[in-house]
């Protein structure tokens, strides 16, 4: 897989200018302006650590998108039967980071998107590979990178990728938030996330940082 997601890093630069912005170029300062993006990748705890510990991001925060209000409770989501995914908002700086790097890294370091309704152990839409796009731009930008994916044959399955509307975005419960760097033993962290953030830091080194948002 390492060698599919360096193929993907190299393919995909040119088309979205990716290596355009060096996030260490800026300072660590209070950004004047924030964007926000939003992605489901099978189990939030892994997802939020990775964008945690990516250079530019201003916050990670755990949650359910997809779904109505009433729904969104971690309870009722597990049943897989309320449009909900468990999903991550992430707010960034965008003169620091693009959203084509975010996308590079969803795709790449923070799931598996050829795993439909499912990501490792979990199983269920709730799980499913989602981008929720809140413009016309990010939507675009998104559909592209899919297309490229599917054309460069990076992957040895289809993207399953599912591409949405954002039509509301719901903070998880407190005990979700944080949950990989509260928990580092939990046998799920270590089986499945920690080697996430070892991915990260192999493959976007200038992107990386130690420190979490």
């Amino acid at each position: 897989m390492l060698t599919r997601r360096t193929s993907l890093i190299a393919c995909l630069a040119p088309l979205f200018g990716l290596g355009a912005r060096n996030a260490l170029a800026a300072k660590e300062a209070a950004p004047a302006t924030t964007q926000s993006a939003v992605f489901a990748g099978g189990c939030f705890w892994g997802v939020q650590a990775v964008f945690q510990h990516v250079h530019g991001v201003v916050k990670a925060t755990s949650g359910y998108a997809g779904g109505d209000a009433k729904d969104a409770h971690y309870e009722t989501v597990s049943t897989g039967r309320t449009g909900h995914a468990e999903s991550v908002k992430v707010d960034y700086d965008p003169a620091r980071i693009s959203y084509a790097q975010l996308l590079k890294i969803f795709m790449s370091v923070a799931h598996d998107p050829t795993q439909l309704d499912r990501q490792g152990p979990d199983h269920g839409p709730q799980y499913r590979s989602a981008i929720f796009h809140a413009n016309d731009e990010q939507r675009r930008i998104a559909q592209a990178y899919i297309e490229q994916l599917q054309a460069a044959h990076v992957f040895a399955r289809p993207v399953v990728t599912r591409l949405a509307p954002l039509k509301g975005f719901y903070e998880a419960e407190a005990y979700h938030q944080d949950y990989l760097h509260k928990h580092p033993g939990d046998l799920y962290i270590v089986v499945n996330d920690l080697p996430k953030l070892e991915q990260l830091k192999k493959l976007f080194p200038t992107l990386y940082r130690e420190e979490r948002s």
